[in-house]
């Protein structure tokens, strides 16, 4: 358990956490680990089994401090939240969008064009940087694959073909992945295509914790620009889906979360050893491997890229703040179009 930032990460198994005047504390087998207070706070993220009182819960609806649950992979469970004060018309805006066919086809269509766009550049540049031949080969075979379904994006005529064609980018995408991990580990980090709930490999296990935290980072972005997170274009719309975060998210996958696990990989900061396979078949992340991902995620938020849209260096972690704002200023009609975020 750590902060980061005015984020706080409860990790340990079976911690206690509740509310202590004005500070949020910690304790593990009754012993205090830690104390914050509660105004240094903005979120509070929970792995696993933590408990929480129920005193800390109303204090933080309060103090609008979001607290967020996830299972111990990283994967979304619930989120409490205070009382909501979105802007009323701007999601009057986003309901009507969203039945409006051609406008929710072109979000969907420029969302994953930068998905798309974004996830060729990892391939490309692996292939510049591989040594092996064959690797390269592969690489440069995957990329085209992926510039070709780029091009079918730009002529899809409804919401299936566009899913269609993500879809079959995303499997020789997630086939050329292993190809970008060192030979001599390549064997433990293998992976058939994208698994997960619960994920099959560690490689994917990897993904799927990560992908969680850009999830978080996307649906806080919309939540604070006052758009719905659960009404969105691209996905469909079922109870307990935050469609709209997910569809935000998708051109910040490779990037946030795709380069950082194998970085990690490749540096040896996460091995094999790090990887429990459970009975049945599913795979998770140990807990002090947990911390060195949290961690490394932290740290890549805070790392600059200049966005093209603003000519400015931001960091990645303020990427989906303003790829949401722009996403309602497409939404008020103050944009023509949304333009996703693309890597050069």
């Amino acid at each position: 358990m750590y902060q980061i930032l005015n984020t706080l990460y409860i990790m340990t198994p079976n911690a206690y956490a509740h509310l202590e005047n004005g500070t949020l504390r910690i304790d593990v087998e009754r012993q205090k680990k830690l104390q914050v207070p509660l105004h240094h706070l903005g979120t509070v993220v929970c792995f696993g089994n933590i408990m929480i009182s129920p005193a800390l819960m109303h204090r933080c609806a309060d103090d609008s401090i979001s607290l967020v649950l996830l299972d111990t992979n990283g994967r979304f469970k619930a989120r409490l939240e205070g009382a909501v004060s979105g802007n009323i018309l701007l999601r009057q805006a986003q309901h009507r969008k969203a039945a409006e066919e051609p406008f929710a086809l072109a979000i969907a269509k420029a969302v994953i064009a930068g998905k798309l766009r974004n996830s060729r550049r990892v391939l490309l540049r692996g292939a510049r940087e591989a040594t092996d031949e064959q690797d390269q080969k592969m690489l440069g075979i995957a990329a085209e694959a992926l510039a070709n379904s780029i091009r079918n994006l730009a002529v899809a005529a409804d919401l299936d073909v566009v899913r269609g064609v993500e879809g079959d980018a995303a499997k020789v995408y997630f086939s050329s992945l292993p190809s970008l991990v060192r030979r001599n580990i390549r064997e433990h980090f293998t992976m058939d295509g994208r698994t997960r709930r619960p994920p099959r490999d560690r490689f994917n296990a990897l993904l799927s914790f990560l992908y969680s935290m850009v999830m978080n980072d996307c649906r806080s972005a919309l939540e604070s620009v006052g758009l719905d997170p659960q009404l969105g274009f691209l996905h469909t719309v079922r109870p307990g889906r935050a469609a709209l975060a997910l569809d935000l998210m998708e051109e910040f996958r490779s990037m946030l979360a795709d380069r950082l696990a194998l970085t990690l990989i490749n540096r040896g900061q996460i091995t094999e050893r790090n990887l429990q396979i459970r009975e049945g078949g599913a795979v998770y992340l140990e807990n002090n491997a947990r911390k060195i991902v949290v961690t490394a995620y932290q740290e890549r938020k805070q790392e600059e890229i200049t966005h093209p849209l603003l000519n400015a260096k931001v960091p990645f972690g303020l990427l989906p703040q303003l790829q949401a704002r722009f996403m309602a200023r497409a939404i008020r009609g103050d944009m023509d179009g949304y333009i996703p975020f693309l890597v050069k």
